[in-house]
């Protein structure tokens, strides 16, 4: 998943099953829930048949990353990047698809590209890179008490939350 997910100009249903007629109303809807996209797509007078548009541009970025979500729940792979999955989102849109994703990512192998550190924040472990070089590795609260980097960089964007 990236920031900017491809949305295909077509329905909603096809964008989340890429096409593939081989899943069931039942899966996709199941999908479209899991992903907190429901919520939009039962509004519209169509609702899973709705044309999007192209890429997407009848969508909010919180509605087209919900799309993405949604395709991955159906297909449910054993590993997913994402990659500033959460950048360009609005705080509401933010905090919906970060419901989604802790469902999504748990039980399986998840790398997150991150600068949104409220992303990041549950991870099993953190890799801090800066200019391209490993600094830092750890868990949220280990790094927090090292003070170093990662610390900084949290302070910068939670300063409420800090006591360095």
């Amino acid at each position: 998943m990236t920031t900017r997910p491809r949305i295909l100009n077509d329905t909603i249903r096809h964008n989340i099953t890429c096409g593939d007629p081989l899943y069931s109303d039942e899966k996709i809807h199941e999908a479209a829930r899991l992903a907190k996209a429901d919520e939009f797509i039962d509004r519209l007078p169509a609702r899973y048949d709705t044309l999007v548009g192209e890429r997407g541009q009848y969508l909010s970025n919180g509605e087209r990353q919900r799309i993405s979500i949604a395709r991955v729940f159906l297909k449910n792979p054993p590993i997913i990047i994402l990659d500033e999955a959460t950048s360009s989102l609005d705080s509401e849109s933010e905090t919906l698809i970060q419901k989604a994703l802790e469902v999504l990512m748990k039980n399986r192998t998840t790398l997150i590209v991150a600068h949104r550190l409220s992303t990041i924040t549950s991870a099993d472990r953190i890799v801090v890179l800066d200019q391209g070089q490993i600094v830092e590795i750890g868990t949220h609260q280990e790094l927090m008490q090292k003070r170093n980097l990662y610390a900084h960089l949290y302070s910068l964007q939670f300063p409420e939350r800090i006591n360095l």
